[in-house]
């Protein structure tokens, strides 16, 4: 399913139809040994933010970095799977969630350190909202094209260097686990993107840590599911 733009809007052109992407969710700390890369204790439930819709970006569409995070090294990658909700859903139970699923696609959870853990109160909302911070593609893969979404190889690449292999059966709450948790007592609308968290081997997590520059080109590529490739531009 092709994913285009309509105006400002994010779109996916299903079968039946435009879909509008509606709201993006992501989790954090869903792979086991990113938590420990970090020092952090294994969640017992999903950590739930989400990111401003302007963050969507297409496929070869440049990550644009705006001035408010250029006056110090912190912009960051993270490949992840997503995957859209294609009807609504609430209270739905584990064994029926992956019906709710109309395909999955690569992302990248683009976040902006300093804004994320110092710079708003503790919230992730900015530092993971700035326009152009939510690579997603190529395209919107069908469910019924991934019967495992929990065995499949992510990559990231920067400048064609591997900074994360690994693969989604790290996750600690499986795509289903959170379809199922994330309605409850919630309606998750047709529309919605969930990004699924990032696996170790984050810049910031690297010694020295290694953040994005102006050009650098970032690719993250997932078995079945396909490869985005975004270039990383500074705005002057």
């Amino acid at each position: 399913m092709q994913l285009t733009r309509t105006g400002t809007d994010m779109v996916i052109l299903t079968a039946d139809g435009p879909l509008v992407i509606k709201q993006i969710l992501g989790i954090g700390l869903n792979y086991a040994a990113h938590a420990r890369e970090q020092g952090s204790a294994i969640p017992e439930r999903p950590v739930v933010f989400s990111k401003n819709l302007s963050a969507g970006c297409l496929n070869r569409e440049a990550v644009r970095v705006p001035r408010v995070c250029q006056d110090r090294e912190q912009v960051d990658f993270e490949g992840e799977l997503a995957f859209v909700i294609g009807k609504a859903a609430r209270d739905v139970p584990i064994e029926r969630a992956l019906s709710y699923v109309l395909g999955y696609a690569c992302a990248n959870d683009v976040s902006a350190r300093w804004w994320q853990k110092q710079g708003a109160g503790g919230q992730f909302f900015r530092g993971k909202s700035f326009d152009t911070f939510c690579p997603l593609g190529p395209e919107v893969v069908a469910a019924a094209a991934v019967p495992d979404p929990q065995s499949l190889r992510l990559r990231t690449r920067v400048n064609g260097e591997v900074m994360q292999d690994s693969t989604t059966g790290d996750m600690i709450f499986s795509v289903a686990t959170l379809v199922s948790e994330l309605s409850r007592g919630t309606t998750l609308v047709a529309g919605t993107v969930v990004l699924t968290g990032t696996p170790p081997g984050v810049g910031m997590a690297r010694t020295p840590a290694v953040y994005l520059k102006d050009g650098d080109e970032v690719e993250v590529e997932i078995e079945g599911v396909g490869k985005i490739v975004n270039r990383v531009v500074f705005e002057k």
